[in-house]
């Protein structure tokens, strides 16, 4: 493995201010790295190597601004999200009605971290439209879980998660509705947040007001994360209504000077979900770990018992919102829960979503009062280690059924409906070697807080610098 892929992004962000490194020396480090491994895993299925070497030349020739803003990137080769357009290079949304598609121009998303010295140089896998937690489409096939690759990465950031683990980039994109960013994390030992909604600005997008879905930074350590959210944090814009203001100071500063909570909630299963034995354990010691910065650690949570028929109304609503006009042309296109979940949403009456918008606030309030007494909740991320590749989506643990693809997601998506951003944090591995993460929230619009944590989690976990690996590579019996 080069050294250079191994460096964290901070590391190779700080060599190309002090010129040690170019843009262009990465690009070929990372190229070579991808052309090495990624067979394997199929992590990166796009690449935009020439038009990422031509990028990297301009900025090489005109320099970093005099005034370069927090998380400037100084021509840091990165992964986009193949749900996000990028101009010129093929954006598939994993869907086989776009498998085509070139678009004339970026996601706002794409432009800002393009602006900030970033270089796309690949499009990450995703399931079709991001639906689903294991990254499959017909367009480009299976990603593979590099820890053992008969097994799935997660999703739906599940390309960006196996980039990083695998060393072929140092920083990747992602985008979370029900866990897309924090499930594929904990499944590959790398570092996911999803921030509050309007934290990243992007677009235009077809439901500009919707406050369910949100784009955040994935990389290997808590810094690298806090670095590409400065990166990806630029304020108010126009071109997404929902955007906050830009923090006043920088979150990496969290990060490089971290104050640990005092009173953190811990559980298992958040009263809603059957956890797998190994993963209440392996996250139940870890959790411990907190008591070593003079936090009370207590076993609590948010009451979440509705969580799931909130969600399943509101995501049923926005699918039949964003798809439903697929339907009728392109059904024959569309996997199965895709056509199951927007013909969900267009069953849905006024009061069905009424009632869901109600119960989600009365949940919100419920939250925000929770963390008058707590400054952390912590969790699993996910309630099972990664899975066998060839299941579509888990449909039973611990004795207990599920009656959708997305019914297993619930330890992610109940947080989801809150508005607070949380984090998973590598935190061990199974008996087999399979990672877990343990999940972290704070109140809403306090990333800074909630990196501070991490950040301070991380460094007592002692796990940082166990990717990137080499692709374990394993076949079914």
């Amino acid at each position: 493995m080069n050294d250079l892929v191994r460096m964290t992004a901070r590391e190779a962000v700080r060599r190309l201010a002090a010129r040690e490194v170019s843009p262009l020396e990465l690009i070929d480090a990372a190229v070579e790295r991808i052309a090495e491994i990624d067979g394997a895993v199929n992590a990166l299925p796009t690449l935009a190597v020439e038009r990422a070497r031509e990028h990297a030349a301009r900025l090489t020739a005109s320099g970093p601004p005099a005034d370069a803003p927090p998380g400037y990137l100084h021509g840091l080769p990165f992964a986009a999200k193949d749900l996000k357009d990028v101009a010129g290079v093929r954006s598939t949304k994993g869907s086989p009605i776009y498998a085509e598609h070139v678009p004339e121009r970026s996601d706002y998303l794409v432009e800002n971290i393009e602006a900030k010295g970033g270089v796309v140089l690949a499009k990450s896998n995703t399931p079709e439209f991001g639906a689903g937690a294991n990254t499959f489409n017909e367009v480009f096939g299976k990603t593979r879980n590099p820890w053992d690759t008969r097994t799935t990465c997660g999703g739906s950031s599940g390309g960006a998660a196996v980039a990083l683990a695998t060393g072929q980039v140092w920083l990747a994109t992602g985008s979370d509705l029900g866990g897309s960013l924090r499930i594929p994390a904990s499944f590959c030992s790398v570092v996911g947040l999803r921030p509050s909604p309007g934290r990243v600005p992007h677009g235009p997008k077809e439901l500009p007001f919707a406050g369910l879905s949100v784009e955040g930074p994935m990389g290997r350590t808590v810094g690298d994360v806090a670095l590409f959210l400065d990166t990806q944090a630029s304020g108010v814009q126009a071109v997404d209504p929902i955007s906050l203001p830009r923090p006043e100071r920088p979150f990496v500063e969290a990060v490089n000077a971290p104050h640990g909570p005092k009173r953190v909630a811990y559980s298992l299963d958040l009263g809603i979900a059957p956890v797998d034995s190994e993963v209440r354990e392996i996250c139940a010691r870890a959790v411990r770990l907190f008591e070593g910065f003079g936090a009370s650690v207590d076993e609590d949570a948010p009451d979440l018992h509705d969580a799931e028929p909130i969600f399943q109304a509101l995501r049923a609503a926005q699918f039949a919102a964003l798809y439903g006009k697929h339907l009728d042309s392109n059904r024959h296109l569309l996997k199965p829960e895709v056509i199951w979940n927007v013909e969900a949403g267009l069953a849905l009456s006024a009061e069905d979503v009424n009632r869901a918008e109600a119960a989600r606030g009365a949940l919100y309030y419920r939250t925000a009062a929770f963390f008058e007494r707590y400054d952390i909740l912590a969790s699993p991320t996910v309630l099972v280690p990664p899975f066998d590749v060839d299941q579509r989506y888990v449909e039973e643990a611990g004795g207990v059924r599920f009656e959708t693809y997305v019914s297993w997601l619930v330890m992610s998506f109940a947080l989801t409906l809150t508005s607070c951003p949380s984090i998973s944090v590598p935190c061990g591995f199974t008996s087999s070697g399979l990672p877990v993460g343990l999940q972290l929230m704070s109140p809403r619009a306090d990333e800074a807080a909630l990196l501070s944590a991490a950040a301070l989690f991380e460094e007592a976990c002692g796990l940082v610098g166990n990717v990137p690996i080499d692709p374990i590579v394993r076949h079914s019996a």
